[in-house]
């Protein structure tokens, strides 16, 4: 399994950033995918899970509505669209391959990408 991250960076509040997640080695249809972060001194956090096939797409309260998760199955890419990005959505930002084609939680991940950081500040 492997997932390549890309599209963090530096951003101003109210910005936006686009965060892509490319897998290989796997069945990539088959499994949901999500993303989790983790921001400094803080613990991991379930940011956004899609189903295998998109039939559903779930979001942490704190990112509902800002966020808008995607998938493309022919190209085996993820996709976290972020807009009105807030100081404290400032985190290290992980890819995760989910154990079935539902993903509703951490528990329900099985790999993960390295990260890419995501910062929003003036």
């Amino acid at each position: 399994v492997r997932l390549a991250e890309s599209g963090g960076g530096l951003v101003q509040p109210g910005g936006s950033l686009r965060l892509s997640c490319a897998a290989s080695g796997f069945t990539f249809s088959k499994h949901a995918m999500g993303r989790a972060r983790q921001a400094p001194g803080k613990g991991l956090e379930y940011v956004s899970g899609i189903h295998s096939d998109t039939s559903d797409r779930n979001y942490a309260d704190s990112v509902k509505g800002r966020f808008t998760i995607s998938r493309d199955n022919a190209k085996s890419t993820v996709y976290l669209q972020m807009n009105s990005l807030k100081p404290e959505d400032t985190a290290l930002y992980y890819c995760a391959k989910a154990k079935s084609p539902r993903a509703r939680g951490l528990n329900d991940f099985s790999s993960w990408g390295r990260g890419t950081q995501v910062t929003v500040s003036s």
